[in-house]
């Protein structure tokens, strides 16, 4: 059980070290003969609360938590790019601010 890993994105941050990953998978349909695309809601903890909606993170199983939470955040894989604007924009306005204190 602990073996099982998982990637998917962080649709929400919401929650305090709980965050939920949407997991796509796609199956085979035995009689259409086509991919049919199955999502699935984990919810899973976040226990330094980096993960971010959008980003994309591995999750591993472990003992349940809490009613819903059976999944632990292992890594994140990618951030989002609006993760990455922001944190950019927040460096800009950090300078701006510090310049005009010395002025």
């Amino acid at each position: 059980m602990a073996d099982t890993l998982r990637t998917g994105r962080v649709l929400s941050n919401k929650m305090q070290k709980t965050i939920i990953v949407v997991v796509d998978r796609l199956e085979h349909d035995p009689i259409y003969k086509k991919a049919i695309r199955r999502v699935s809601k984990l919810y899973a903890h976040d226990p330094k609360g980096e993960a971010k909606p959008g980003d994309v993170v591995q999750l591993q199983q472990v003992r349940p938590l809490s009613k819903n939470k059976r999944w632990l955040v292992k890594g994140i894989v990618s951030k989002s790019a609006a993760a990455q604007v922001d944190a950019t924009l927040g460096t800009v306005e950090s300078e701006a601010k510090s310049a005009g204190q010395g002025a």
